[in-house]
């Protein structure tokens, strides 16, 4: 067997100095009651950084916790940050699509609505934040499903409610579903939880691929998708660029 990481173990143990002490720690100070070189330390100290893990004052430049140590039940985000970070890119999507736009993440096994971009068609529309949808029934569901699998139910696990005639009910149906939005890297659904509406969705990847939400574009399935049930590729593009953008939102100063 292999043995331990010493990187790891360093940088556990300047967490653990951190977190026992009421004040913010100098670099000098953390090398020197580690035993460890100054350009090693800041080498820990600049990686736990970028991840949120510590955080540095830029007056003072000492170190500190970070909040991220306190979010980790939700992937280090607060939802509020999250939407913030993906709202302008959101409104756009919705722009350029012309449909709504949803901002969805894992919820006691559903998936909660925290971002609602309407229609910009006018159409009376009500606004759905905060609400939960089903994860085996939805673009955004089946796309957390499928790249957060360590967040979410196993397909075997989940309740799968006959929500529409196209809804996927058996296991063995909703993971083939999962393996084709693996292959090309994104999830659909093509009227499996309203009659007649549809979705398409990607994953929003944090610091080190770590996926915390999902994006999607929610209307009519003939606007979504052409011929043989394919997203239409100038939204494909539109959405896929979204999430990438947000993405390296996410990862921006982590």
């Amino acid at each position: 067997m292999p043995g331990f990481i010493q990187s790891i173990e360093r940088a556990a143990a300047v967490l653990r100095l951190l977190g026992s002490t009421d004040r913010p720690l100098g670099l000098k100070e953390i090398a020197a009651a580690l035993d460890l070189p100054r350009p090693t330390a800041h080498g820990i100290v600049r990686t736990l950084r970028e991840v949120g893990f510590v955080e540095q004052d830029l007056e003072t430049a000492r170190y500190q916790l970070g909040l991220a140590l306190r979010r980790l039940d939700s992937g280090g985000w607060d939802l509020h940050d999250l939407r913030a970070r993906a709202m302008n890119w959101a409104d756009s999507l919705a722009g350029s699509t012309g449909e709504a736009v949803h901002l969805g993440v894992v919820s006691s096994g559903s998936v909660r609505l925290v971002h609602h971009v309407f229609r910009p068609d006018g159409s009376p529309q009500r606004i759905r934040t905060g609400e939960e949808f089903p994860l085996h029934a939805t673009a955004l569901g089946k796309c957390l499903l499928a790249f957060a699998p360590v967040a979410t139910p196993q397909a075997r696990e989940l309740d799968l409610q006959r929500w529409t005639g196209r809804t996927c009910t058996t296991v063995a149906a909703l993971e083939a579903h999962l393996a084709v939005a693996r292959r090309r890297g994104w999830a659909s659904d093509t009227g499996e939880y309203e009659t007649g509406l549809g979705g398409a969705a990607a994953p929003l990847r944090a610091s080190g691929g770590l996926v915390v939400a999902a994006i999607g574009v929610v209307g009519p399935v003939e606007e979504l998708f052409g011929l043989g049930g394919e997203l239409r590729p100038w939204m494909l593009e539109q959405m896929v660029g979204a999430a990438r953008a947000i993405s390296a939102a996410l990862t921006e100063g982590r």
